[in-house]
C-alpha cells in the first residue's frame, strides 16, 4: 500500500484507532517524521513505532476490506470528475455551435467551476433534523 492510500484509509477509519495509534500515524504520515524521530519523541523504541505502524496499516486495511468506504468514495469522486469533464466538453461544443446562447453556457460553466467548499462545510456541520 502506498502512502496516499494509507492516508486515505486513515482519513476514513483513523478515528477507530486508539489515541496512541492515531498520534503515531499522524506524526509519521501527516507531520512526516521518521520512525526514529517518533521513537525519540514518544520515548519508545524504533521497533515499537514500526510495529505500531504495521499494525495500524493492517487494521485499516481490515476495515476497508469489510466496509469498502474508501473504494466507494474514490469511485464516487471519479464518477463526479468524469461527469464534470464531459459536461465541460459538451458546453464548449455547444457554445461553438450556438454562439447566441454563449451567456447561458457561460453561466453553466461558472456553476461547473464554482468552489463549493463553504457549502459543503456548512452542510456537514449542520445537525441532522428528522
Amino acid at each position: 500500500m502506498d502512502k496516499i492510500s494509507f492516508i486515505g484509509l486513515w482519513d476514513i477509519y483513523g478515528g477507530l484507532l486508539t489515541d496512541v495509534q492515531q498520534e503515531i500515524t499522524d506524526m509519521y504520515f501527516n507531520l512526516d517524521l521518521t520512525v526514529s524521530e517518533i521513537a525519540c519523541e514518544k520515548g519508545v523504541s524504533r521497533q515499537a513505532v514500526s510495529d505500531c505502524l504495521k499494525g495500524c496499516k493492517k487494521q485499516l486495511e481490515g476495515y476497508e476490506e469489510k466496509l469498502h468506504f474508501f473504494e466507494r468514495l474514490r469511485g464516487l469522486s471519479l464518477q463526479h470528475s468524469f461527469k464534470i469533464a464531459d459536461v465541460a466538453k459538451w458546453s464548449e461544443g455547444f457554445k461553438s455551435a450556438h454562439p447566441e446562447l454563449s451567456d447561458e453556457v457561460s453561466a453553466l460553466e461558472e456553476i461547473l467551476n464554482k468552489d463549493y467548499t463553504a457549502e459543503v462545510s456548512a452542510a456537514i456541520s449542520k445537525p441532522e433534523t428528522k
